[in-house]
């Protein structure tokens, strides 16, 4: 199966003029999960074959470069997946083709707080012969409010708005406010409440494990 957000990051290291480098850079990475190689979590994989929901995920910049993000997890087991750089005045074609799409039904992940209340939905209701699209915004907090509010061709789109009963387990980078969750815990919240709750479980499992074995390699070399 595709993981765009894959495709993404090595077609953004080949037009690099220099080298992106994270901590533990130096390490040596499966190229899937990118964590170190002994503690490589793609045996455990499970892809949620039957999710009738497709994703597209917006990546700040560099985000697709970074060992932590978990936007691509969402793209290991959801199998309609799409990833694009962001880009406020130049956007992908790609991008705007796959929004036009009339198979599609593009729906905003994003806090109702910074949205027009016009907009703002708390449940998917599916149209006929359209697959939701949910669009997630995927960079540091500061970073996806830059989107949200310069991206005008998602300007036409309802904008679904989660309340997850409880706080994030994402400890990779530490967001500014008790409430935010990564990109991967956003998603699991979203494919539940869209009912798609074997894609939401293989997702929470797969964020688990990669969640883990990040810290682990993290502690070691600490």
């Amino acid at each position: 199966m595709k993981n765009s957000v894959l495709i993404l990051r090595q077609k953004q290291i080949a037009a690099a003029k220099r080298e992106f480098k994270a901590r533990g850079s130096k390490l040596s990475r499966c190229e899937a999960c990118l964590l170190s190689e002994h503690l490589c979590i793609c045996d455990n994989l499970q892809v949620a074959e039957d999710c009738q929901s497709a994703v597209c995920l917006l990546m700040y910049h560099n985000e697709s470069f970074k060992p932590s993000n978990t936007g691509r997890l969402i793209a290991d087991v959801v199998p309609d997946n799409h990833a694009f750089r962001w880009d406020r005045t130049e956007p992908d074609e790609a991008l705007l083709s796959l929004l036009k799409d009339p198979s599609y039904q593009p729906i905003v992940v994003f806090p109702a707080d910074s949205a027009e209340p016009e907009r703002v939905i708390t449940k998917v209701e599916r149209i006929e012969s359209k697959k939701p699209l949910f669009i997630f915004l995927d960079g540091t907090w500061r970073e996806a409010k830059k989107m949200f509010r310069k991206s005008e061709y998602l300007d036409t789109f309802p904008v679904l708005s989660v309340s997850p009963d409880s706080l994030s387990d994402y400890k990779l980078r530490v967001a500014p406010h008790a409430h935010q969750l990564g990109t991967a815990e956003v998603a699991c919240v979203v494919l539940a409440e869209a009912g798609e709750c074997s894609a939401a479980e293989k997702l929470t499992a797969h964020f688990i494990d990669f969640r883990d074995a990040y810290l682990k390699g993290k502690r070691s070399l600490s």
